[in-house]
């Protein structure tokens, strides 16, 4: 007798919705990463994409601890010489603030092809509000 091994033709995806509000950054996103990789599957294969789809909202009302609101350095560069830009957490919030929950998670990937395939299941919105009601997403608590 073998062991069953899960394909990816026959893996059933679910749908979650997971609120951000009063919730710290890094423990949404550990939750979240961990949904998308599908750890929390008994099915889970390293090598497969085995995750779910994961909804989160209210990403504007996340929580930083301590003073990482000022502190807290978002960085990119522009490919351009002299071209690093810098951004504090409270700029990001105000201005792009699913990007925090986006960066957080995406970190937390593996940085491979399957890692940018398992971040393509991901959805993040401002608001209370999502487009994804047909899907029939789960509500989720952290």
């Amino acid at each position: 007798m073998s062991t069953p091994f899960p394909s990816n033709n026959d893996m059933p995806r679910s749908w979650y919705v997971l609120d951000a509000q009063n919730v710290v950054l890094g423990r949404l996103a550990t939750r979240v990463a961990t949904m998308l990789m599908g750890k929390h599957k008994p099915t889970y294969t390293p090598f497969l994409d085995t995750g779910d789809h994961v909804i989160v909202i209210n990403a504007d009302k996340v929580r930083l601890t301590g003073a990482k609101e000022e502190d807290k350095m978002y960085r990119r560069h522009t490919g351009y010489p002299g071209g690093l830009k810098e951004v504090t957490a409270k700029k990001m919030r105000a201005t792009r603030p699913e990007r925090m929950i986006e960066l957080a998670i995406q970190g937390m990937l593996p940085k491979t092809k399957l890692g940018k395939q398992m971040y393509r299941k991901l959805n993040v919105y401002g608001g209370g509000k999502h487009p994804h009601q047909a899907q029939q997403p789960v509500e989720m608590s952290i």
